[in-house]
Parts: structure tokens; C-alpha cells; sequence
């Protein structure tokens, strides 16, 4: 089962995002309209916004590909 962990500042990680501290994925933070998206490991260098609807898109199509075990 995956965990969600909130970071003092409101970004979420899956607890399935590695050993130790957790560092090796990106950390995601949404409101009804928009998603962000940023490095787990360097959360300062930068944040990418998506619209909400294209990232739902985008995160349903990885999972269908990870559940047919496709690369992504």
C-alpha cells in the first residue's frame, strides 16, 4: 500500500518514492485548477504547473501503462 507524505510547506510524496529519506521522486502540491510539480531532491531549482485536468490525464496514463507493465 502507498503512503502519502505532507511536507511542511504542503507538497505531497508517495512513501514508495525510495529508501531512506524518501528522495528519489518528485513531490506534487494541486488546487482545483492547477498541479505543481518539483524535485524531491532539489525542491528550490524550480516548479513546473500543469492544469489540473492534463495532469489527471497524464498521471491515469501511467498508471494504465504500469498496470499493463509497459515502460514509461
Amino acid at each position: 500500500m502507498r503512503r502519502v507524505f505532507l511536507t511542511s510547506d504542503g507538497w505531497r510524496k508517495s512513501s514508495s518514492s525510495g529508501g531512506g529519506d524518501g528522495n528519489y521522486c518528485v513531490e506534487i502540491a494541486g488546487s482545483p485548477t492547477r498541479a505543481a510539480v518539483r524535485d524531491s531532491k532539489a525542491p528550490n531549482r524550480g516548479i513546473l504547473t500543469f492544469h489540473a485536468a492534463a495532469f489527471t490525464t497524464f498521471v491515469a496514463s501511467l498508471k494504465e501503462a504500469t498496470i499493463r507493465n509497459e515502460p514509461h
